[in-house]
């Protein structure tokens, strides 16, 4: 379960996130929506030690990563796929899954899946099919793919995942949503933003519409399937930049 109380963090002293709460338990998805500059993104960088929080803290099943460096955070059991996907554009498919592979940890048992790169492309059987194929010869989506498989390797407990479907077609984004799902029935806590909330709606157990960095609305999966005006009219309410 990943735990944010009175997370606050901003840039160059100022404050995008403004004392946030937010929880993803385990085999879940949680859905962070919002207009560009709400702070989605700084949430999610926060979260994996990419920024520094000012104040509040970051749990992982009860362990504080508070302010932790990066790597240590993905040590501890949070993976992120992050916005623009950023797979290395000289590397070959195999290479990247080479280089992301982690020997067995120590705490193995107490991870939903211990992902291999077998167990990878058996979820992912398009990437086994462009292994010889480097990151600059392959699609939006299997860029996507690959993004999401080195996340995978690092047997997270969490995954972030920043923007997944940005620049997909629709068929693709309907995939990725259904990977989404599948993760978060194999146990892992699943956070993802997305500018979207109709689309974000489609795999979410629970959504927040976030604004200038605080929580403007938060609504069940179910609730925003069946009627979205709430976070509509939510973010229409928003300003549109943080």
């Amino acid at each position: 379960m990943l735990e944010l109380t009175g997370l606050t963090a901003g840039y160059h002293g100022g404050t995008v996130l403004h004392g946030l709460d937010l929880s993803v338990p385990a085999g879940t998805v949680h859905a962070v929506v919002g207009h560009n500059g709400a702070g989605k993104t700084t949430l999610v960088h926060t979260v994996a030690g990419l920024m520094r929080p000012s104040a509040g803290s970051v749990l992982l099943d009860g362990l504080d990563v508070t302010g932790l460096p990066a790597h240590r955070i993905a040590r501890a059991g949070i993976g992120l796929v992050p916005q623009g996907r950023r797979v290395f554009g000289g590397l070959t498919v195999a290479e990247h899954l080479r280089l992301s592979s982690r020997p067995p940890r120590r705490d193995a048992a107490a991870r939903p899946v211990v992902w291999t790169p077998a167990r990878v492309l058996e979820l992912l059987p398009r990437l086994g099919e462009r292994l010889g194929n480097r990151g600059t010869d392959l699609s939006g989506g299997e860029q996507q793919m690959l993004a999401l498989a080195r996340a995978l390797l690092g047997s997270p407990r969490v995954l972030l995942l920043d923007e997944p479907t940005e620049g997909l077609a629709p068929g693709l984004v309907r995939q990725v949503h259904s990977l989404v799902t599948r993760l978060a029935d194999e146990g892992l806590a699943v956070l993802l933003v997305s500018p979207s909330p109709a689309q974000a709606a489609e795999c979410a157990h629970t959504l927040t519409v976030l604004t200038s960095g605080r929580t403007a609305l938060r609504t069940g999966g179910e609730e925003a399937r069946a009627d979205g005006s709430a976070l509509q009219a939510a973010l229409e309410l928003a300003p549109l930049t943080a």
